[in-house]
């Protein structure tokens, strides 16, 4: 993601909030420099994760974990604006965003073709996104198709529980055409061990859990982001959403790479952590009318 400070600093939210969001900032940037590059979150996090408690949500986004874990890819092209990616037939582009990138300029990022936005709304059952309103609502307005994510803590509460949080701030789906079905971003654990102390076993119960609460919630099931080494890692591979949950593979190359067992394609590839866009560079493997498809669920 483009996560400067001064994307944080400058927008018009509370001045309680930019302070909160900079002071984590800051003790990240300590930690930072005691630590080997990469270990930012398991630093800020140790604490945290014996407690049960979240210590630096501002700063999980979506693939926030994933450069520590798996780098940030060396097989596309790189350039002063960012990394980028030919596309290939039929992609459509879009980008997701968090609370780390305040205000968004939503105009410029439509007049530059980002057709769909994913926005943060919520991580566990205690944190929404302070900007998400702006982003929710000012990506829609400007054309783009428009969805929210979750940022799993499977080790604070059930699946089930965290479905119901997010849907009760921002995580809904309606068949308007325009709204896409909520996302659980379930990735390494940026406050301690990589499955989250979860067996595989476990670990596929939470997320079956939290995709059938929300589809009895909503109508439609969850898209799942993730990379394919946490899957593999932490589900065994499992091949038992492929039926129901559209995935969103995280790869940082010029390929989505090996997708998990029973996906015979890709629904979102978040292929970028930078580039044209604000925070990270997607695309919705589909033309335009197909992405609408899925917003009607």
């Amino acid at each position: 993601m483009s996560h400067g400070v001064f994307s944080v600093v400058h927008g018009t939210g509370s001045a309680r909030t930019r302070l909160a969001v900079l002071a984590g900032l800051f003790l990240t940037a300590i930690a930072l420099a005691f630590t080997a590059p990469g270990a930012a979150h398991a630093a800020a996090g140790t604490s945290g994760a014996r407690s049960g408690h979240l210590t630096h949500p501002e700063l999980d986004w979506m693939g926030s974990t994933i450069p520590a874990h798996e780098g940030s890819g060396s097989s596309t092209t790189s350039t002063a604006g960012g990394t980028t990616v030919v596309p290939m037939a039929a992609q459509t582009p879009g980008m997701d965003v968090s609370g780390y990138q305040g205000n968004v300029a939503w105009s410029t990022a439509w007049a530059n073709g980002a057709k769909f936005a994913y926005v943060k709304a919520t991580e566990s059952t205690t944190y929404t996104n302070p900007y998400f309103t702006q982003q929710y609502n000012g990506s829609y307005n400007v054309g783009m198709i428009r969805g929210s994510y979750h940022f799993a803590t499977p080790d604070t509460s059930g699946g089930a529980a965290q479905a119901d949080y997010f849907v009760a701030h921002g995580g809904g789906w309606s068949a308007d055409g325009k709204t896409l079905p909520g996302a659980l971003d379930i990735e390494y654990n940026p406050y301690g061990a990589t499955c989250y102390g979860l067996s595989q076993a476990s670990m596929v119960s939470w997320i079956h859990a939290f995709a059938n609460e929300y589809h009895a919630r909503e109508g439609v099931y969850p898209v799942i982001y993730s990379t394919y080494d946490w899957w593999s890692t932490c589900t065994g591979n499992n091949s038992g959403f492929a039926t129901t949950s559209p995935f969103w593979i995280a790869k940082y190359a010029s390929s989505a790479g090996t997708l998990p067992a029973g996906y015979g394609y890709y629904t979102f590839w978040q292929y970028a952590d930078a580039g044209t866009f604000p925070g990270d560079q997607d695309y919705f493997n589909g033309d335009l009318s197909r992405l609408q498809a899925l917003a009607l669920g």
